[in-house]
């Protein structure tokens, strides 16, 4: 079963929350999914407390959901209000108009991709709790969740502290050892725990819809860090000292020897 009623009710406060993107419409990858991610969460613990079908390790999902989504959208609102830096980058790649047509598109869209990105946990949460502390893969799936939120938070947290203290240079120190795009591989982390979190109980076109919701997570941080090598190197790209940490350190996989995402000139 899709259980299309519930998926219409998350698609509708999806719809809701990153409707902030018609502000700007950066928004809408951005606070807006934040927002999107952690009202689905809530609505998920609320089906599932309501139905009798919630177990421990579910509802602890639905919290890192939560926790993940407002940590999100309050982090990257707090840096756009206090950083001229950030401001003036983000000014920059939204100057252009939008016409309110294209806005609505990729409204409709990114919605229905954070729907498709939550879908192992509300497939998950109508299977009812037998016994009520949870499945093996749904403890797994949020344990791997919870690792990927602490990733992503102590990046940004290395990274502001980073940028206080040497303005005119990377983070390269901490987690920015391991990978220079940290926060983007704590988020692939992330979504990859809410997948695992599912693999017993997805069921054909189920599985369609959560493998495109992962997909689609993982190449929009995969293109996020593409985008910022190119304005690092633009920014960096005559610093010895900037050279010298991306030969060594990988874009966004600790471990994997994958330094580029641009062509070289």
């Amino acid at each position: 079963m899709m259980h299309w009623g519930l998926l219409g009710i998350l698609y509708g406060i999806s719809l809701v929350l990153c409707a902030v993107g018609f502000v700007k419409f950066v928004y809408f990858l951005s606070i807006g999914y934040g927002l999107a991610v952690a009202g689905e969460g809530i609505a998920i613990a609320i089906m599932a407390l309501s139905h009798g079908t919630w177990t421990v390790a579910l509802l602890i999902q639905c919290l890192l959901f939560v926790v993940y989504g407002f940590r999100l959208s309050g982090f990257l609102l707090f840096r756009e209000l206090k950083s001229a830096a950030y401001r003036k980058t983000l000014n920059a790649e939204t100057d252009k108009p939008m016409p309110v047509f294209v806005k609505a598109v990729i409204w409709i869209v990114v919605a229905a991709l954070y729907v498709a990105q939550v879908s192992p946990v509300l497939y998950r949460s109508q299977l009812g709790g037998a016994p009520r502390i949870g499945s093996v893969s749904t403890w797994i799936g949020a344990a791997v969740m919870l690792l990927g939120v602490i990733l992503e938070s102590a990046a940004d947290k290395q990274k502001s502290a980073s940028k206080k203290k040497n303005p005119d240079m990377v983070a390269t120190q901490g987690l920015y050892k391991l990978c220079r795009c940290p926060n983007y591989f704590g988020e692939i982390v992330f979504w990859t725990g809410v997948l695992i979190s599912g693999v017993t109980i997805l069921r054909g076109a189920q599985w369609v819809l959560a493998v495109i919701g992962y997909v689609c997570i993982v190449y929009i941080m995969f293109n996020g860090a593409q985008r910022l090598e190119r304005r690092q190197n633009k920014r960096y790209g005559g610093k010895k000292e900037y050279q010298e940490y991306v030969k060594k350190t990988p874009i966004i996989l600790p471990f994997l020897p994958i330094y580029h995402l641009n062509k070289k000139d």
